[in-house]
């Protein structure tokens, strides 16, 4: 099943630090909702260990991630995949761009592509939806704590 989103939040930092943030293990693992593990293998790639729930269904995702088309400070391309055993895989990836805003702070625009299979579809679309758009509004009210502390 194929799932798009795509959204923008303004974050109360400067681009460059905004940009260092979405490049750091520690921040990312402390925003992302139900991360227990996150490694920087390399300046370019992660592998991480993400535990969520969809509706009735818990899961375990070990997955890996890679950074590609990177502009700093302005923007990313970012694909990843992980395995959720019986509950099913999920694969995507996003376009992130940074972008000056009022004040000093700092415009994320992000786009979202992403395939669920396994047990996962048969949750339906809306559920998966809703819960996708849940942990996107979740994480980036995280980060935006996270740069706004320095």
């Amino acid at each position: 099943m194929a799932m798009t989103m795509s959204g923008e939040v303004v974050l109360p930092a400067a681009r460059e630090v905004v940009w260092a943030k979405l490049n750091d293990a520690e921040v990312l693992k402390a925003c992302i909702p139900g991360c227990e593990q996150l490694n920087k293998d390399d300046d370019t790639h992660f592998s991480a260990l993400v535990k969520v729930k969809l509706g009735p269904v818990k899961a375990s995702f070990k997955g890996r991630v890679e950074l590609a088309e990177l502009d700093p400070p302005n923007g990313y391309r970012i694909a990843g995949e992980g395995e959720g055993g019986i509950a099913g895989f999920a694969k995507g990836g996003a376009r992130v761009s940074l972008s000056d805003a009022e004040a000093g702070a700092t415009l994320l625009r992000y786009e979202v592509e992403a395939q669920v299979g396994g047990k996962l579809v048969q949750l339906g679309s809306r559920l998966i939806d809703s819960v996708s758009k849940k942990l996107a509004d979740e994480f980036f009210a995280n980060f935006a704590r996270a740069v706004s502390e320095g």
